[in-house]
């Protein structure tokens, strides 16, 4: 009888895709630093922390709808230094999130005045790792100096800067984003660009940045494609992400990124760098990670403004392979 590593190499063989089996990555942690919990249920948490995810950063985005008002601005950043930190904890996942104005709801000028005068409120509580995500979407002027204001904030607040490159015209706008970046004094090993591919990775890391990589299907960036990334140009400051928004993701993107790399080869070092370790190493630099508390347990008793995800006194996953719901 066949071993399964070579059936899987047989199926890709033939162009169908390899299985995800994360007995290859058992035992290995992960930390997806770019991932939006706000549109994932209770079971991906689950899901997640059962495939090994420790930690993870949620960065401040676009809903898919615009926006109307600053309440709503105000309220959205609330729940991800609240609600959504507390939701995490209860599958025993680390929740730090970055905080800044899209790039798309930049170009709403007179709510984006507002909304930079309630930033400097949020960017220094507790969990939060960085400005972001902020940079390019059609890289308008708006976009542009809602950027330079961010990364002026980020100076002053001494954070980490997640910037978002944009989808179309990818290599302009992230070569652009990072020229303004060095324009306002910026270290670029305090900038983190993200949803890079094989057109930007190159000179984001000649010019000393970190590379993040969104492993999303269909677009962006595959986990194929990415091993062949890492066995060019090495595991030195290149982290993978899930994003896992509202379109169709993956939020098992990491662990199954990592088990791919196992499969085909890569060191465990160089997993562990991209999968977890660079995460940590270029956010850290906010003082806000302590690897310490990736262990804390979940206490099931706690309540967030006298809410919790249990119901009756339930523990926090359901029996999956029972048909009776009691």
């Amino acid at each position: 009888m066949c071993c399964s590593s070579s059936i899987a190499r047989d199926k890709a063989t033939m162009g169908e895709p390899e299985a995800f089996d994360i007995s290859a990555v058992k035992g290995m942690k992960f930390f997806d630093p770019h991932v939006h919990m706000t549109s994932r249920t209770t079971d991906d948490y689950q899901a997640m922390a059962d495939a090994g995810v420790v930690a993870l950063i949620e960065p401040a985005f676009w809903l898919g709808q615009p926006r109307t008002g600053l309440d709503s601005f105000r309220d959205y950043y609330s729940s991800l230094i609240g609600w959504e930190r507390f939701r995490s904890s209860q599958f025993g996942i680390k929740h730090y999130c970055t905080i800044g104005l899209n790039s798309r709801e930049a170009n709403n000028e007179n709510l984006a005045e507002q909304v930079m005068e309630i930033l400097p409120l949020f960017i220094y509580k507790e969990g939060v790792v960085g400005i972001g995500e902020i940079g390019f979407d059609d890289q308008t002027a708006a976009e542009e100096k809602y950027y330079r204001l961010q990364l002026e904030l980020a100076k002053e607040a001494g954070l980490p800067v997640q910037v978002h490159t944009p989808h179309r015209d990818k290599k302009k706008g992230t070569q652009r984003s990072m020229d303004i970046a060095l324009e306002h004094g910026l270290d670029p090993y305090q900038v983190i660009i993200d949803h890079n591919n094989e057109e930007t990775v190159k000179e984001v890391l000649d010019r000393g940045f970190w590379a993040a990589f969104t492993i999303y299907p269909f677009t962006k960036m595959g986990n194929e494609r990415m091993v062949e990334i890492v066995k060019q140009y090495g595991a030195e400051r290149i982290m993978v992400n899930s994003a896992a928004d509202w379109g169709i993701s993956d939020p098992l993107a990491v662990p199954k990124t990592a088990a791919l790399m196992k499969m085909r080869g890569l060191s465990d070092q160089d997993i562990e760098l991209v999968t977890y370790r660079n995460a940590i190493t270029a956010f850290a630099q906010s003082g806000q990670i302590d690897e310490a508390d990736f262990n804390a347990q979940a206490d099931l008793t706690a309540k967030f403004e006298g809410n919790t995800i249990l119901r009756g006194g339930q523990q926090p996953r359901p029996d999956k392979s029972s048909i009776i719901i009691s």
